[in-house]
């Protein structure tokens, strides 16, 4: 079993993710799309509208949690240890990935892309989990 063949394919198969945030020492879950860009390992997108709950979270503390949310079986991927951070890009510049694993998003990006602000996960280490009996752990080399 090749580790990283599993998270490239569950993070391509996978469609949301359940984000854990903290706010004021308490702990903050919710549920988002997500874009995983294998060129650029340890990044993880999804966009949130400026406005939301978990935007204001993120300027208070910006560490976060997140699973990915199998639909059949128990094979995921979960990172304990990450940084979110406004993107230097826009929806517009990563909307094909988004579309392509969510053809849906499509609709979405065209009523409100203008409002949703895009946001990156950094993230150096995952961990994969295939089933009850495999996993392992990625690490990505940062500079």
């Amino acid at each position: 079993m090749n580790i990283l063949e599993v998270f490239k394919r569950l993070m391509g198969e996978h469609k949301e993710i359940a984000l854990a945030t903290c706010r004021e020492g308490k702990p903050n879950v919710r549920v988002v799309n997500f874009f995983y860009d294998e060129s650029k390992e340890g990044v993880l997108y999804f966009a949130s509208f400026a406005d939301n709950e978990k935007v204001e979270e993120f300027a208070q503390n910006n560490n976060v949690a997140f699973t990915t949310i199998p639909y059949e079986g128990n094979a995921h991927i979960r990172v304990k240890d990450a940084k979110v951070e406004k993107s230097k890009e826009t929806i517009y510049d990563v909307k094909e990935g988004f579309i392509k694993k969510i053809p849906d998003y499509a609709m979405t990006i065209e009523q409100v892309g203008a409002y949703l602000v895009l946001f990156e996960i950094h993230f150096t280490e995952a961990e994969v989990t295939v089933d009850f009996e495999q996993s392992g752990s990625i690490v990505f080399n940062k500079l």
